[in-house]
């Protein structure tokens, strides 16, 4: 079929497939919004899957597809409003190009995934995967005001728009962020960025899980101020035991108050110089790409001990990345698909929800990456993916298969 795909691609679109190996599928990399939904209204048309990639270095290609789609020629240089603080951000721009043409104005992103600093920013927003800075600027669900989403069937939506306002009616931008692609592909982005802060401190301490859990509880309580805070396993956090990090940003007055506070928790407190603050985040987030598989789990913060418990029992404790105030737990390693089910049923049990966020392909198709949708939820989504996707085009394992 690939040397058929390769002809009518050459016919109808007038490009030359990239080569994806003798067994691939033709690979596509599209250089604007148009060019996607060219690519995508032929692939309906002709009855094609297909699937679609970033820099492939938070998911894997492996999933099955006639049909290759990457992003990452999407990567027209942003454009960017100081005034205003919005970017609006081509799909295949990686977030450390991103980072450094902001950086340029004076402005920020407040964004520190897992995995490679060379994520693309359509992978980011696909996955809705964000990292420790969560805490105190939110998810990336929080930063988008509008978007270019081209659907499976080659319409072009453009919900939100590059200014700050409210959405009357369905938010259409943030039922994106998150979706892993089920909706459609988002091939640009309006973001609201923050001014660089002048001040930027990582403090740690570390010692029993426990006692960490109990001083990141008294510091929330007594008003810390933080960007992160951020409770790493031994082998996330590269340490003997637990480590509580604190990362606390913006001026060099605040930022001090701010470290003093953290200080007058407990002893134990140590500073990181900048260079090994930098070294240790970047660390923390590729932990997360080091296994075959991660998970992420919501919880609210009295209950972050059962819950991380709760994982020990089903799984272990290896690679833990959780938010102490944020409420959101990672987990990576290696699991089957029984015990990614038996945690998932468990922790429906107490309103946790599961979130597969990265595996192989076979254990993706399985478990899904939300596992069994609600008494009525199931129907919302099937509805949403039929309308921007009628023809199931697009390869996402979004429900597992229930016959396995």
């Amino acid at each position: 079929m690939s040397d058929r795909v390769r002809d009518r691609i050459r016919e109808s679109l007038g490009v030359e497939p990239v080569a994806a190996g003798e067994a691939g599928p033709p690979r596509l990399e599209p250089v604007s919004t148009d060019a996607v939904a060219g690519a995508l209204a032929l692939a309906t048309q002709e009855g094609w899957r297909v699937r679609v990639e970033g820099n492939a270095s938070w998911l894997s290609r492996d999933g099955p597809a006639d049909l290759v789609l990457a992003t990452t020629a999407l990567g027209w240089a942003p454009q960017i409003s100081r005034p205003d603080l919005i970017a609006t951000v081509s799909a295949g721009t990686t977030l450390s190009a991103l980072t450094r043409r902001l950086a340029e104005d004076g402005l920020w992103l407040p964004w520190d995934p897992p995995g490679s600093p060379d994520r693309t920013v359509g992978s980011i927003l696909a996955t809705g995967t964000a990292g420790a800075l969560r805490h105190g600027f939110g998810p990336p669900r929080d930063h988008i005001l509008g978007c270019a989403l081209v659907c499976g069937d080659g319409r072009i939506v453009r919900p939100g728009g590059a200014v700050v306002k409210n959405v009357a009616g369905y938010d259409l931008t943030r039922l994106q962020v998150g979706s892993f692609g089920a909706f459609g592909i988002v091939t640009e982005a309006h973001l609201r960025l923050r001014a660089r802060p002048a001040a930027d401190a990582t403090l740690l301490a570390e010692g029993a899980r426990d006692a960490l859990t109990k001083t990141a509880r008294e510091l929330l309580a007594a008003g810390l101020d933080a960007a992160a805070l951020e409770l790493l396993s031994p082998d996330a956090g590269g340490a003997a035991d637990w480590t509580l990090a604190a990362r606390v940003v913006g001026s060099a007055e605040g930022v001090a108050a701010e470290s003093e506070r953290c200080r007058a928790a407990g002893p134990g407190w140590r500073v990181l110089d900048p260079e090994h603050a930098d070294a240790f985040w970047l660390a923390a987030s590729r932990a997360a790409a080091a296994a075959a598989v991660t998970l992420r789990l919501g919880v609210l913060l009295e209950g972050l001990d059962d819950t991380l418990d709760l994982l020990d029992e089903h799984l272990d404790l290896g690679l833990v990345a959780a938010g102490a105030g944020s409420g959101s737990i990672r987990w990576c390693g290696e699991a089957t698909a029984q015990a990614i089910r038996a945690l998932r049923h468990a922790a429906s049990g107490r309103e946790i929800p599961l979130t597969l966020e990265r595996a192989p392909w076979t254990l993706r198709r399985v478990v899904g990456h939300f596992g069994a949708y609600r008494e009525g939820v199931g129907g919302l989504v099937g509805g949403l993916r039929a309308s921007f996707d009628p023809s199931s085009v697009l390869v996402v394992a979004v429900e597992g298969a229930s016959d396995v």
